[in-house]
């Protein structure tokens, strides 16, 4: 396929945006000296070249997507519409207040939903991600344990089943890491808990169910160690997929949560692009949240900024409009819905692992939460076929493969995570390819280290993408 650069010719264009009616101003020594190197086509080539381009990605849309940890579930498109409702497509974040009463009060709504499947007392929406979520969840922390003169404490605690981001978050936040080993059923030990748990432990970071999707049963006893020894409790709720309505974070004594809309609360995953990863605390962290929150008073809402913020950890407040399609996924499922999703999640998860038990190794063979960890390690070793020939093997079925070799845990892992939306045919279909593959894998495995066969591109060089990437155009001639 062409890149937009080598489709049209020199002089073709189009009308899409109508010429500037304004003068233009001086721009004195920062004016271009040549015409930017632009592609140069009609509106029939632009409208082509992108649907084609739409062909060639992979979404939910376009079958099964079982990504482990990231929840890949189906959008729906009521919170589409309502995100494209003119009163919150057309407001701009430095409008008065008194304009905007409607966008305040549908964030304050939202605030309060979440605060009560969290178990939380507040929630900011301005963190942009999970990962931006998380790092303003530990600048609380750091504020909180600074307002009380408690400066030697500076380790956070994260256990070895927590997620990837978690430490580089807390090293990001000037906190010094400190891993804490799991057990043989995927737990956290506790021994090595209290032994490193003490004056200088600012936290811990926890995900529950971790990232081999196991709900730690002594996640109550965690907590109070860490409480014990003066710290603060930090929940990633990034994937709250499996418990969102049954079990709250703040019950379990967790004192701030971050979410990802875009993972539990069904918005698109955006590729990069406007997403969401609200923070949401218990009433003691409160002051330090950043930027500002709706306040009703007599006379309306109004913003609301708290006196020892942490500040604004991005401009303005957030992206509202993935706030608002959050809100109307929880709306349409209600109370009754979400806790249901839930199960379903879940329910999903162990029959797809139910299939492929006795067939694939299982990391932890026991009941699973929203998602679940395979380990090829033993069928590595017998034929030569890795977990990624077994991904790869998957796209040639039409199957987005799974999280490979993550949680480093789990050696040759796959982490499934079917989500609450796919029926049981689909999850059928899902366990009879990777049924297939497997045979295939002990009759013929040098076939598997070949695949992909059918997509765009196949076996790209992964370690050279990412440390030699080509990011520019090469243009032959000069500009013009």
């Amino acid at each position: 396929m062409k890149l937009i650069f080598e489709r049209g010719a020199p002089g073709r264009g189009c009308d899409l945006v109508p010429p500037c009616t304004l003068p233009l101003p001086d721009l004195g020594g920062f004016a271009r000296t040549a015409s930017p190197r632009l592609p140069q086509v009609s509106e029939t080539e632009l409208s082509r070249h992108y649907t084609a381009l739409a062909g060639r990605t992979r979404g939910v849309n376009g079958g099964f997507y079982p990504l482990g940890s990231c929840t890949m579930k189906y959008n729906p498109k009521a919170g589409e519409a309502a995100a494209a409702l003119p009163g919150f497509t057309g407001v701009h974040p430095l409008q008065p207040a008194h304009t905007v009463q409607g966008c305040l009060e549908t964030l304050a709504q939202a605030e309060r939903y979440l605060c009560e499947i969290t178990g939380m007392d507040a929630m900011n929406f301005q963190p942009a991600a999970g990962a931006h979520g998380e790092f303003t969840g530990l600048l609380l922390i750091k504020a909180y344990h600074a307002a009380r003169g408690d400066g030697p404490r500076t380790k956070m605690l994260v256990p070895d089943s927590a997620h990837g981001t978690n430490p580089a978050s807390a090293a990001m936040a000037g906190f010094e890491v400190v891993n804490i080993p799991s057990l043989p059923d995927g737990c956290v030990d506790l021994d090595a808990l209290r032994a490193a748990a003490g004056p200088d432990t600012a936290g811990l970071m926890l995900t529950n169910p971790n990232t081999v999707g196991l709900f730690d049963k002594n996640i109550l006893a965690i907590t109070e160690i860490v409480h014990a020894a003066g710290g603060l409790c930090y929940y990633d709720g990034a994937n709250l997929n499996a418990v969102m309505g049954v079990a709250r974070p703040g019950d379990m004594g967790f004192d701030v949560v971050h979410l990802n809309l875009h993972k539990t609360f069904a918005t698109p995953h955006g590729g990069g692009g406007p997403g969401s990863g609200p923070v949401g605390c218990k009433a003691l962290l409160v002051p330090y949240l950043p930027g500002a929150r709706p306040e009703c008073l007599p006379e309306g809402w109004r913003w609301h900024r708290e006196s020892h913020s942490v500040g604004d950890v991005k401009a303005f407040h957030g992206n509202f409009l993935v706030v608002v399609r959050a809100l109307a996924y929880i709306l349409t499922l209600g109370r009754e819905g979400i806790p249901q999703a839930a199960r379903n999640a879940v329910l999903n998860a162990n029959y797809l692992m139910s299939r492929l038990r006795g067939h694939y190794d299982l990391a932890y063979d026991r009941p699973c939460m929203h998602e679940f960890v395979l380990t090829l390690e033993p069928l590595k070793q017998q034929t030569g076929v890795s977990a990624l020939d077994i991904a790869k093997a998957l796209l040639d079925r039409g199957i987005h493969p799974p999280t490979m070799y993550f949680p480093l845990i789990v050696h040759e892992a796959l982490m499934i995570e079917p989500t609450e939306t796919e029926p049981r045919e689909t999850l059928d279909e899902a366990a009879d390819a990777l049924l297939e593959i497997l045979a295939e894998a002990r009759r013929a495995p040098a076939d598997l280290h070949a695949m992909p066969r059918t997509t765009p591109v196949r076996r790209p060089d992964e370690v050279a993408a990412a440390r030699k990437p080509v990011l520019r155009y090469c243009w032959e001639g000069p500009a013009t």
